[in-house]
């Protein structure tokens, strides 16, 4: 294995030349298209395995490929076929399910296959899946995979635990077989009606080549190959990725399925239909924290694609609509509510505000009850979002527009009258509230140092100070409070969480039990609420699975670990000469889907 990682490491250092005939090849059709884009916030690396930051997911999912993925164009979600030769095989129970995998997929020519071609067989989703067992990987994403209760997965995570050995690959287990070359068949304990919406994660469960993994070793997450449309040719670390057309990719030719009656849809369709993807030659993609320069590059065309920053929220889309002077520059753009939604929480294991002791759970309710997040979502993110009532995101099942709950109320009098009555009382007169045994009472809450984080910390000051609770703030990155947030180590922090798939049981993660210190960054444990998630797990879709999601969100809003702010809008804009482009909804992979037309950015250029 060492000479092997030698000869990669030889190979790589070569890297530029074998770029060369590549880009030869578009320069003979014409200039290569290239797609330019930004990320607000840094990545982390690019092994799917240890990926849970949806800017690292972004590069993944055009690197990589999941069995399943979504129609680009059709609204409400449609789940596709992508490497799988046709939709899963499952059992009545829905204990057992089978994909065929199409045959002749190839991966990414790459050093450590030695020069030979690579195709993709059902062992490397076996691989790929065991992966997230492995001690070794400390993947953030293991605990999802755990509760699909493949049988025999767990075992080999737990012998590799107690005997302190490498993970065992070799043994084959009951929940997760390759029946032949190109047929993989999934087993579990109880139901998972939904689990075709896992296959269609490719940031997550994309494919991996077991040689690779053991070529690179610990480099792993900067030499990503997969058997998607690009591959990673550039990285510099928080600063900029650069992808390019896998020249081994096979044919596949843009197609989707937009409604009758989605006039821009048919249009894109009639247009690209037929069409080789990827349909550009090459991805840029910059790191740009600041939201000032992102804007700036996006009006000086440097950008064919802006996620528009709050700050210019109503510079570019005034009440919703594009702004004049920039529909005159042929700029196109949209708003849609996203799934997105902005949460806070306290950490459950803190002794003084974690815990489902009455007088912990009133404190909570009272610093919720006194957050004003109206005047939040119109001061700080200038009307750009809706106010939540649960951390289930429109578009997905449990989600309903008119459930309505506690967790939107603001009520200063309330809060104080909680506060007074479970002995959250100012006892030394300083103007400031104690613990009900007379302790110093001081929340310190992470956050992080660009605008839009001291803007929301000023409405944090403001309602803690209407309550007479100290608050303090301690800024760091938000890789690393990410890292402390999992470990137990903050006292009160704020995340966004995005919904991947359509089934809203997936933003329960956050309130169960065994997922804490993952998904679950409160650590909230409540046996109640994890009896309703396993309960939903197994139940077909239907009513009595959405009386479960009311229920779940009222222990949610009850014990409140979390306040749940809003729902985001998404405000997007793209330049003229980017064609085809559809805001995802659940899914992160459309790079390949979109074109450059080279005349209409001439022409920008030129004006």
């Amino acid at each position: 294995m060492t000479q092997l990682r030698r000869r990669v490491a030889l190979a790589l250092g070569a890297g530029s030349l074998a770029l060369g005939p590549v880009m030869a090849a578009a320069a003979g059709s014409g200039a290569p298209k290239v797609l330019r884009v930004a990320l607000p916030t840094p990545e982390t690396g690019f092994d799917p395995v240890r990926t849970s930051d949806i800017y690292s997911a972004g590069i993944n999912a055009h690197i990589f490929e999941s069995l399943y993925g979504y129609d680009h164009l059709a609204r409400p979600a449609r789940i596709r076929p992508r490497v799988a030769d046709g939709m899963p095989a499952h059992s009545d129970d829905f204990r057992v399910w089978t994909v065929r995998l199409q045959r002749g997929i190839r991966f990414a020519d790459d050093p450590a296959f030695q020069g030979r071609p690579r195709e993709l067989v059902a062992q490397d989703f076996v691989y790929a899946f065991k992966r997230f067992a492995d001690p070794v990987n400390a993947s953030p994403n293991w605990s999802s995979v755990a509760e699909l209760r493949m049988p025999g997965l767990a075992a080999l995570r737990e012998r590799a635990l107690e005997d302190k050995q490498p993970f065992d690959y070799d043994t084959e287990i009951e929940g997760l077989r390759a029946l032949d070359r190109y047929t993989l068949q999934f087993r579990f304990e109880r139901p998972q009606p939904r689990f075709v919406e896992f296959l269609t994660a490719s940031a997550t469960f994309g494919a991996v080549a077991r040689e690779v993994v053991e070529a690179y070793g610990d480099a792993l997450p900067a030499h990503p190959v997969g058997t998607g449309p690009f591959r990673l040719v550039q990285w510099r670390r928080t600063s900029l990725m650069v992808l390019e057309r896998n020249p081994g990719y096979r044919e596949v030719l843009w197609d989707a399925e937009p409604a009758a009656d989605d006039a821009e849809g048919q249009a894109w369709a009639q247009r690209l239909r037929g069409r080789r993807l990827p349909l550009v030659d090459r991805v840029e993609v910059a790191v740009v924290e600041a939201a000032q320069p992102r804007w700036l590059s996006f009006l000086n065309g440097q950008l064919d694609l802006l996620a528009v920053p709050q700050e210019f929220a109503n510079q570019a889309l005034p009440g919703g609509e594009l702004a004049p002077n920039l529909r005159k520059r042929g700029i196109q753009g949209w708003r849609t509510l996203a799934t997105f939604t902005q949460l806070s929480f306290f950490n459950m294991e803190h002794p003084v505000v974690g815990g489902n002791a009455p007088h912990q759970v009133a404190f909570r309710r009272a610093v919720w009850l006194a957050l004003d997040v109206p005047r939040e979502i119109r001061l700080v993110f200038r009307s750009q979002g809706v106010q939540a009532e649960s951390m289930i995101s429109p578009h997905g099942t449990g989600y309903r527009a008119g459930f309505r709950s506690e967790n939107s109320t603001h009520d200063l009098a309330r809060a104080r009258a909680l506060l007074d009555l479970y002995g959250w009382v100012d006892r030394d007169g300083d103007g400031w509230r104690e613990t009900p045994d007379g302790q110093p009472l001081v929340v310190e809450m992470a956050t992080e140092a660009e605008q839009i984080s001291r803007e929301r910390d000023e409405q944090y000051k403001r309602a803690f100070d209407a309550i007479r609770v100290r608050i303090t703030f301690r800024a760091a990155k938000w890789p690393e409070n990410l890292k402390a947030a999992r470990a137990g180590k903050l006292m009160m922090w704020r995340v966004g969480s995005a919904a991947t798939r359509p089934d809203g049981q997936q933003a329960l993660q956050r309130l169960y039990g065994p997922e804490a210190g993952n998904a679950n960054l409160a650590r909230f444990r409540l046996a109640a609420f994890d009896r309703v998630f396993e309960q939903l797990t197994v139940l077909p879709d239907g009513p009595e699975r959405e009386a479960l999601f009311e229920q779940a969100k009222r222990l949610a809003v009850a014990y409140a670990p979390y306040k749940v702010h809003l729902h985001h809008y998404a405000d997007v804009l793209a330049h003229g000469w980017l064609v085809g482009y559809r805001r995802p909804v659940f899914w992160y992979d459309w790079w390949h889907l979109v074109d450059i037309d080279p005349d209409a950015r001439a022409a920008a250029a030129a004006a």
